[in-house]
């Protein structure tokens, strides 16, 4: 079995995610979570968990965020909530979240995200100990650590093959203390579409946003390993996840579309040559184009990386 996970920025838009063939959807809401499409309420999140189960599909909840004293005295509380609503699990990188429901009988099947630093079978299996059904692989490792990591793992790592690398987050308002700097009133949130550039690197195009977790900047390019995908199935990995934050709401359904079509083909031996460059082809082809899209660290040499 594949199993794809995406992210949903509305009910219409997880509900046609699901009917499109998508597996599980990922939401949750900006206290909690991390670089969310759009933050779900307690009913909207209620409501998508209960569309989900209706097509026997499933639900992650975000609550991977920094957990700072004052957010960890909200958990106990959006635990027994999920719970309750029936969430299928959710996603933490906190081990205070994992004390908590350990100590206040709030267990919740998870899966172990701490973003960049997930990059080992080690530290995965130490959190299997632990109790996490899973883990978020970090987005830098490339193909050839992934393959030394499969055999190893003892729960499954999820890997994403669609969407925005970031590369730096900082608790810090860095926008808004540059417009306080500069006397600027400016909108900081991602629909303003802000970028940074390197010096006298014109062609760098660095999204940046600010929210009410601070400030988020991403790699150059999004991820599309939509061309890899054999390869990654090939060495275990059936986990795959689509984020699509940037990506408006139809065209992003309209892409998992085609990685559904890409996991039905390589299911059935048909994941041509043919099928992997027009598959791909409709993916560039719909992806925003301010954004460009490449392979990300996937074919980097270890050896080269100081």
């Amino acid at each position: 079995m594949i199993e794809i996970t995406a992210t949903a920025s509305s009910i219409e838009q997880g509900i046609a995610l699901l009917d499109a063939g998508v597996d599980t959807l990922y939401i949750g809401m900006e206290e909690f979570g991390l670089r969310l499409p759009v933050s779900f309420t307690w009913d909207e999140q209620r409501t998508m968990i209960a569309e989900a189960h209706a097509r026997q599909k499933k639900v992650t909840v975000a609550v991977n965020g920094i957990m700072h004293p004052e957010k960890m005295l909200q958990i106990p509380a959006y635990l027994a909530f999920l719970k309750e609503a029936q969430v299928d699990q959710i996603t933490l990188g906190d081990p205070g979240i994992v004390y908590v429901m350990q100590t206040q009988d709030l267990a919740i099947p998870y899966l172990y995200d701490a973003e960049t630093l997930v990059t080992s079978a080690r530290q995965v299996n130490f959190w299997s100990k632990r109790g996490a059904i899973g883990a978020v692989i970090a987005r830098e490792v490339p193909f050839a650590e992934l393959q030394a990591m499969a055999p190893a793992l003892n729960v499954f790592g999820e890997i994403q093959v669609f969407g925005p690398t970031c590369i730096h987050q900082s608790k810090r308002p860095l926008l808004q203390n540059y417009f306080n700097y500069t006397k600027v009133e400016e909108k900081k949130d991602r629909q303003r579409e802000w970028f940074l550039s390197e010096p006298k690197k014109p062609e760098t195009h660095y999204a940046i946003f600010e929210d009410g977790n601070g400030t988020h900047v991403f790699a150059n390019n999004d991820l599309n390993l939509l061309p890899v995908l054999p390869e990654l199935y090939a060495c275990g990995y059936d986990h795959w996840k689509l984020d699509g934050l940037f990506t408006p709401t139809a065209d992003f359904v309209k892409v998992a579309t085609r990685f559904v079509e890409a996991k039905e083909r390589l299911l059935a031996g048909d994941f041509t040559p043919q099928v992997r460059d027009h598959l791909t082809a409709e993916v560039r082809r719909t992806h925003p184009a301010k954004r460009g899209l490449d392979l990300g660290f996937f074919e980097i040499d270890p050896a080269a990386i100081q």
